[in-house]
C-alpha cells in the first residue's frame, strides 16, 4: 500500500465509529496484542476518503456497505501526532503523525456478518460492543484526544435526541487543546435529504 503523506508529515487515514441499534460502539482486539482500538486505515492515492472507509471496513472487519447505513463524518482532518518512539526515521516520507476523518455508521446486518479473514494479515481478532465514550479513555494514549474529539462531534448525529453526559475524563481530554486554534463547526451528516 503506499501511503497518502502530507508535507507536514500526517498520513491520510480515516476512522469508523460502527453503532448498533442501543448505541454501543463497535471495539475491536488489536490481532496478537492486548490494544483495542476502532477500525482505521489509511487512503490510497486517487481514492476519497468514503472509498477509503468501505475497503478498510470490508478488510478489516469483513462489512460490505449493504451492512451498514451511512450516517455521517467529520467535517474536517482530526491529528494526532505519534510518540517519538514510534516514528520511522528511516522512512520516506517521514511519518509523525496522521490526519484523519471519521465515519460515523449503523449496523443494519446482523453481527454474524463480522470477520476478520478478509485479509493475509488480519487487524484484528476479536471484538465487542461498549459505551460510546469508552474508547476516548481505553484506546492507546496517544490517541485519546483524537477519539474523544471525533466521538465528541459525532454525538449529535449518533444521538439525535441526547447523548450520554460525557464522563470527566472526556471533557478533560477536549478541554487539553493548543490555544488559538479554532473551533470544530461539527459533524457533517451523510443522511438523504
Amino acid at each position: 500500500m503506499t501511503d497518502c503523506i502530507d508535507k507536514q508529515g500526517f498520513r491520510a487515514n480515516v476512522g469508523i465509529i460502527l453503532l448498533n441499534d442501543h448505541g454501543s460502539v463497535f471495539w475491536a482486539g488489536r490481532a496478537g496484542r492486548p490494544g483495542w482500538q476502532f477500525p482505521q486505515g489509511g487512503i490510497l492515492p486517487d481514492e476519497s476518503p468514503e472509498e477509503a472507509m468501505f475497503r478498510e471496513l470490508d478488510e478489516e472487519i469483513g462489512l460490505a456497505e449493504h451492512d451498514v447505513d451511512l450516517i455521517g463524518s467529520t467535517r474536517r482532518w482530526l491529528r494526532y501526532r505519534l510518540p517519538k518512539k514510534f516514528v520511522r526515521r528511516n522512512s520516506q516520507p517521514l511519518c509523525i503523525g496522521q490526519k484523519q476523518i471519521w465515519f460515523l455508521l449503523r449496523m443494519v446486518g446482523g453481527e454474524g456478518q463480522v470477520r476478520f479473514d478478509s485479509t493475509d494479515k488480519p487487524e484484528f481478532d476479536r471484538w465487542r460492543w461498549v459505551d460510546y465514550w469508552q474508547p476516548a479513555r481505553d484506546v492507546i494514549y496517544f490517541k485519546r484526544r483524537v477519539y474523544a474529539r471525533a466521538l465528541n462531534e459525532l454525538r449529535v448525529l449518533a444521538f439525535p435526541d441526547g447523548a450520554p453526559p460525557k464522563p470527566a475524563f472526556v471533557k478533560r481530554t477536549l478541554v487539553k487543546r493548543k490555544r488559538g486554534r479554532r473551533r470544530n463547526p461539527g459533524a457533517q451528516s451523510h443522511q438523504p435529504a
